[in-house]
């Protein structure tokens, strides 16, 4: 039989010393995955001290907070690995667990049982470990596949756990199996090893974490959040032709905020980039996910829109416009219209290029209308409006 305090206490050093070195790379990265490895591990230090107060005059208080803490862990985890996937945690969702653990610790007499809470402690625990494996092993990684690993580490502690919480409730914490395989000794053991393995891993992904990062920030205007120039026309052209090789088409909108000079020179620059950031947010709302915006440049902003039709885009156009005027202004500043040039292609139709130029020809043309108007130019129209721009 293994001594479950010497277990607890290794388990506590091993803990102490990856949470120094984990905080050390949050603190240089900034990288919500490490930040989030560094509480779970907070929380699983401070959880298995309070389990080595049991026993002793302090259990009734210690033993549910023990519980409590390394639930928090483990759903800390969970938190990390969606982070991984660009996806929020909500504080519900963090406390639910914890919360259920505290209510069922404290109602089972935790003065004089040290199981008390259990069964709803190992049912938590294999959950919040559950849902962790899942999120890392749905991560798309561009640079490593050690997240696969990882969801399988998790997925084998997991199921450990699983087994606990089975053994658990058929037959007791003080049967011969529970205590042979499940009970705090090879259960910190477990916990042991696969905390070392797992965390010589992290620091891979909390780099796959910083690199992407980097790269997202490199890929859009600072400002809006949009996509910039070159990444908007870099992608917009691999959709193009991956749309043309399936028989689709697509529609590019181009868009300028009208007299923007004027807004920045009578009401100053913090101003104008109000109204920007509100026509992206307008924008973004506006679209589906699958839609590419980007910052053109300037006050001018371009729209590619796949599989839509003439209409589709133009109807886009007349929401945008709508949302930018119901957003709330500034006190005293008026956001300024919007004038559209809009155009699509059909299968085996225009390259991107050409049809940036009919969308900006069609656009000279809304400017040159009086503005805060939508014109239209489909591909038989094209020559005729961009030869009529240019003149």
């Amino acid at each position: 039989m293994l001594d479950p305090f010497s277990v607890r206490v290794a388990l506590g050093v091993v803990t102490v010393t990856l949470l120094a070195l984990f905080c050390t790379s949050f603190h240089r990265t900034r990288s919500p995955y490490a930040g989030w490895w560094s509480l779970a591990l907070l929380e699983f230090m401070a959880g298995n001290t309070a389990f080595l107060l049991n026993g002793t005059s302090h259990q009734q208080w210690a033993n549910p907070a023990g519980n409590v803490l390394v639930v928090a862990g483990a759903f800390s985890v969970w938190a990390g690995a969606r982070s991984l996937r660009d996806l929020k945690t909500a504080r519900w969702q963090l406390a639910a667990g914890p919360a259920v653990t505290a209510v069922a610790s404290v109602l089972e007499g935790p003065a004089t049982n040290v199981w008390s809470g259990g069964f709803v402690y190992l049912a938590m625990m294999t959950a919040g470990i559950a849902l962790a494996a899942r999120d890392l092993w749905l991560i798309k990684a561009s640079h490593s596949q050690v997240h696969k690993a990882l969801s399988l580490a998790a997925g084998l502690l997991a199921t450990y756990y699983l087994g606990r919480w089975t053994v658990y409730a058929l037959e007791g914490p003080a049967s011969e199996t529970f205590r042979t395989y499940f009970g705090p000794g090879p259960s910190g053991l477990v916990s042991l090893v696969l905390l070392v393995t797992v965390s010589f891993s992290m620091t891979a992904l909390t780099s796959d974490q910083l690199i992407k990062g980097l790269k997202e920030r490199a890929a859009r205007d600072h400002l809006t959040g949009l996509l910039n120039r070159g990444t908007f026309l870099e992608l917009a052209t691999t959709e193009l032709n991956r749309l043309y090789s399936t028989g689709s088409g697509a529609a590019v909108v181009l868009a300028d905020l009208d007299h923007f000079k004027a807004v920045n020179d009578e009401y100053g620059h913090g101003a104008g980039d109000e109204a920007l950031k509100a026509f992206a947010a307008a924008c973004a709302a506006s679209v589906r996910s699958t839609d590419l915006i980007g910052r053109y440049g300037g006050e001018e902003f371009i729209l590619f829109l796949p599989g839509a039709t003439q209409e589709r885009a133009e109807s886009i156009a007349v929401e945008i416009s709508r949302r930018t005027a119901d957003m709330r202004t500034p006190e005293g500043i008026p956001f300024p219209t919007i004038s559209y040039g809009v155009t699509s292609s059909i299968s085996s139709g225009a390259d991107l290029n050409f049809m940036i130029e009919v969308a900006d020809a069609a656009l000279y043309s809304a400017k040159a209308q009086g503005r805060n108007r939508i014109v239209g130019a489909d591909r038989l129209e094209a020559a005729t409006i961009a030869d009529e721009a240019r003149s």
